[in-house]
């Protein structure tokens, strides 16, 4: 039996101590083979940065850490179900498992909803609130074709 509730209660101390420092409700804890990695707080209005969230900062950590950028056989423990960026870069991230105590229903009561997201990502391009104008794609293809012709690349 692993320790879930243990991680799960770490993950949510880092969130209520976060609040009490005047940051984001959100923390989150990274373990592989039974030891945390690593443990991260949301910091957005800390470090004037919207992708600083708890998920994204413990996996940077993690990632640090361990030296790598692929998190296979990791867990990630996070207060709360995680928002579109967390669960994308969850699994660029490879992670196995997720863990979350709140959930987006939950998060949404607080003022952090992430439907607009979804809901966005639905939408043909010409369609979305923000403005996408593809630009020079015949000149930008070019690093794809080089990428996809490179001997050495390491595949992530």
């Amino acid at each position: 039996m692993h320790n879930h509730n243990k991680y799960m209660l770490d993950a949510i101390q880092l969130s209520i101590d976060n609040v009490k420092k005047g940051a984001g409700p959100f923390g989150a804890v990274i373990v592989k083979d039974g030891k945390i990695v690593a443990a991260a707080t949301n910091s957005v209005t800390i470090e004037n940065d919207p992708t600083a969230h708890a998920e994204v900062n413990a996996i940077r950590k993690a990632c640090k850490i361990l030296s790598t950028f692929d998190l296979s056989g990791c867990a990630i423990y996070t207060s709360c179900e995680p928002c579109p960026m967390c669960l994308g870069a969850i699994y660029w991230a490879h992670i196995d498992k997720v863990f979350y105590g709140n959930n987006k229903t939950d998060a949404r009561n607080i003022g952090f909803d992430d439907s607009f997201i979804y809901d966005e990502i639905d939408l043909p391009i010409d369609k979305r609130k923000v403005s996408f104008t593809q630009l020079l794609p015949k000149k930008a293809i070019k690093a794809f074709n080089d990428w996809q012709n490179k001997e050495d690349k390491v595949a992530y």
